[in-house]
């Protein structure tokens, strides 16, 4: 399957929304990943999408400002591929692009909550047991990239949100558009 990985658009909003819904189902808002990034923006240039050669938007994955326990990094996510277009090296593409626009924005550690067998194969490892997500979560799934060795050291508590809130009104106008 032909397709650009491309900076994620103002218009690919409700492409996006729908594409999660089909990707993940029903109850993809009730994650405690969800909790974290509810009310706020993704991180400025960590915002990106697949396109097939028609323009539709077959992949997505966001980073986000989190606190770790009074250090500054990113929760990657969610990483969704269209149903059609699994398998194809869709979200390898999208999960390097992502981990190379953080790391030459100068960003020292992303976190995610994941299947480790498939987020090992981009460095990612068990997160350091002092820190947790909010609200219940599969330890086992709660992975780290460090991408400055010792990023993490001391890091100890609870993911906090910390970027930039978002006003629900631009928020619903980016949903019409």
């Amino acid at each position: 399957m032909l397709y650009a990985t491309t900076d994620e658009r103002p218009g690919d909003v409700r492409a996006r929304e729908a594409l999660l819904d089909r990707a993940m189902g029903p109850h993809r808002r009730r994650k405690s990943s969800e909790a974290i990034r509810r009310g706020r923006l993704p991180a400025d240039g960590l915002s990106f999408v697949a396109r097939s050669l028609s323009g539709a938007v077959i992949g997505t994955v966001r980073l986000w400002h989190v606190d770790a326990g009074g250090i500054p990094a990113l929760l990657l996510g969610p990483l969704a591929v269209a149903p059609e277009a699994k398998g194809t090296g869709i979200g390898s593409a999208l999960m390097i692009h992502a981990i190379a626009a953080a790391e030459r924005l100068g960003h020292k550690a992303i976190f995610l909550v994941g299947d480790a067998s498939y987020y090992e194969r981009f460095g990612f490892e068990p997160a350091p047991a002092t820190l947790a997500m909010p609200g219940p979560f599969d330890r086992e799934r709660f992975l780290a990239l460090t991408l400055e060795p010792g990023a993490l050291d001391g890091a100890a508590g609870i993911l906090r949100p910390s970027g930039a809130k978002c006003s629900r009104m631009p928020a619903m106008r980016a949903l019409a558009a």
